[in-house]
């Protein structure tokens, strides 16, 4: 599928809002895998909102569940779901009104593919926090993954009517639209979120996929060759102008860049893998199919 972003709203002291890593929000720095979910930081705290009753939490308790709350954050960071779900789960256990811990555990379970579990942990975040955007993008990345377009396309636009300069929101309604065939209305949301957040290079890779799969061939290389010379490490930009230069009939760019392909990421030679994992529109998928048929001769 088209990447949507997940947002990583952590509990700080288990009220304030931090970060992971900037590296986790740019999949074209990151070079994170382009067929699940990026992690995304929240541009600005929400500390109000994720508040909790602490009547009965004494200060040692708030300290030790930061260290929890941290614990898990890191578990998390570095692939290790399971131990980060059981920290969420004690932070919600012993916090049940804290919405970022229900979110941030529905995030986990996404890691885990627990997809259903991932909704109900959104659903009940939305529930304690019901005009934040970050629990409505989460489910709706969720609801991605289960295909289920009409739904994910509901909560961006829950999402959006909260916060109208959400760039992550219209990105995601953007890959929501894109799998449904809309891919007019798809180029607009993905326009728009790189119109808020102009380095949204995530974005700007889902404005050129929508631009070639609606014939402007020119503008969707363009902007795919701008990708690559800011983030030569960019594997999925750099693929999708193997098989654009290729259906040009710029030969030689396609095969040079097909070299860094295969060195980022391999991947990229199972057209199954492409198709129907990393889900590329349906005209890049032709593309790379010609090339690696003339090439594999």
């Amino acid at each position: 599928m088209l990447r949507s972003i997940v947002r990583w709203a952590t509990g700080y002291l288990l009220l304030a809002i931090v970060t992971v890593g900037a590296l986790l929000c740019d999949p074209a720095v990151a070079g994170t895998d382009p067929t699940v979910p990026a992690l995304s930081t929240s541009p600005f705290s929400r500390l109000s909102h994720f508040s909790t009753h602490l009547i009965s939490l004494s200060p040692l308790d708030l300290e030790r569940l930061d260290g929890v709350s941290r614990a898990a954050t890191a578990a998390g960071g570095r692939g290790d779901f399971e131990l980060a779900e059981r920290g969420w789960t004690q932070i919600i256990e012993e916090m049940p009104e804290n919405a970022a811990a229900w979110s941030n555990r529905g995030n986990i379970r996404i890691g885990l593919n627990q997809i259903d579990a991932a909704i109900d942990d959104y659903s009940h975040s939305i529930k304690l926090a019901p005009q934040i955007t970050d629990p409505y993008i989460n489910r709706g990345a969720a609801y991605e993954a289960q295909q289920n377009w009409d739904a994910a396309i509901a909560d961006y636009n829950e999402a959006i009517a909260i916060d109208d300069q959400d760039p992550a929101a219209y990105n995601n309604r953007g890959n929501a639209q894109a799998r449904q065939g809309n891919w007019e209305q798809a180029l607009l949301d993905y326009q728009r979120a790189i119109a808020i957040d102009p380095k949204f290079s995530l974005a700007r890779l889902n404005v050129a996929f929508a631009q070639y799969e609606l014939g402007h061939d020119e503008q969707a290389i363009r902007e795919l060759r701008s990708l690559v010379r800011k983030y030569p490490s960019f594997v999925d930009a750099r693929a999708a102008l193997t098989a654009a230069y290729w259906q040009s009939g710029q030969h030689g760019q396609a095969e040079s860049n097909w070299v860094a392909v295969n060195g980022l990421d391999q991947r990229y030679q199972d057209m199954n893998w492409v198709e129907n994992v990393r889900r590329w529109p349906p005209r890049l998928v032709k593309g790379l199919r010609a090339f690696l048929e003339l090439e594999s001769t």
